[in-house]
């Protein structure tokens, strides 16, 4: 049995839809912007400074700037990633509402336990 939708959620559901997907684009991104900051190798250069901290004030100050550029990379890729994902989690909690949910970037109804119909919020046969 094919899912259908009230024709006046069509709107709603297509501007969601479109939500939901650029949010998982974003979310994506993001964790890849986030896996980047983690491997940086600043905090490297900065041990490296602190040894030579010893003898001058100016490789301390290096130092804590680089310390400080690692953490704060890592700070904001964290809530970039954290901002995507609190969206993707209202866009997903309005389509639960409505009876249907995402499989990556697939919409499919609560009840297609297998995902063997894709719905398209675009098509108009889905709309009554």
């Amino acid at each position: 049995m094919e899912p259908y939708f009230d024709s006046s959620d069509k709107f709603d559901l297509q501007q969601n839809y479109r939500r939901y997907l650029k949010f998982h684009d974003q979310s994506q991104s993001a964790n890849e912007v986030l896996k980047d900051a983690r491997a940086s190798r600043v905090w490297v250069a900065g041990i490296v400074l602190m040894v030579f901290a010893l003898a001058s004030e100016f490789f301390l100050g290096a130092a804590a700037g680089l310390f400080g550029l690692y953490f704060y990379r890592i700070v904001i890729a964290w809530y970039r990633v954290s901002q995507a994902e609190e969206g993707l989690e209202e866009t997903a909690r309005w389509f639960a509402g409505k009876g249907v949910k995402f499989e990556g970037r697939v919409l499919y109804a609560r009840s297609d336990d297998q995902l063997e119909q894709p719905l398209d919020p675009f098509n108009e046969e889905l709309y009554r």
